[in-house]
């Protein structure tokens, strides 16, 4: 099988699946661990065949996304009384580490608190409803997904 096909059904199923996960959040606002976790060994297990090693930056990712976010969330909830960042925003940055690497970790967060704020500032005050985070950190993940491929082509 070519390897640009391969990578497009690979790109195809993740795309997907961020698409999913994006409905999901905005009319729950949770991300379930039946989409987050295989995301997260999808990306592993990718980069391990892509690489034929152990991918240790992108296990080194994973586990930073995630504690990051998981310990922001934390201490908001201890400050504020009320969960302001969850788990499953902590399990979708995780699976982008896997998927992307240590290094893009900062533009994937970059790109979803980006375009989150604008978004908020234009639905405007009068909005004091909760904003789901996961659809603008997918956007962050499937925009340097892209980004990375359009480096990798020939």
């Amino acid at each position: 099988m070519d390897n640009l096909f391969l990578m497009a059904l690979v790109s195809l199923g993740l795309g997907l699946t961020l698409a999913r996960l994006i409905q999901i959040d905005l009319a729950t606002l949770r991300l379930p661990d039946r989409y987050t976790l295989p995301l997260i060994a999808a990306g592993l297990i990718l980069n391990a065949i892509g690489l034929q090693t152990v991918p240790w930056n992108h296990i080194a990712a994973a586990a930073t996304g995630y504690l990051l976010f998981a310990i922001i969330g934390a201490l908001f909830y201890r400050l504020r009384g009320h969960e302001g960042l969850g788990l499953g925003d902590a399990k979708l940055l995780s699976a982008a580490g896997a998927w992307l690497g240590l290094a893009a970790l900062p533009y994937v967060i970059m790109i979803a608190a980006v375009s989150g704020l604008v978004f908020a500032l234009v639905r405007g005050r009068a909005r004091r409803s909760p904003l789901a985070f996961g659809p603008w950190l997918a956007s962050g993940f499937w925009f340097m997904w892209v980004a990375a491929l359009w480096v990798r082509l020939p």
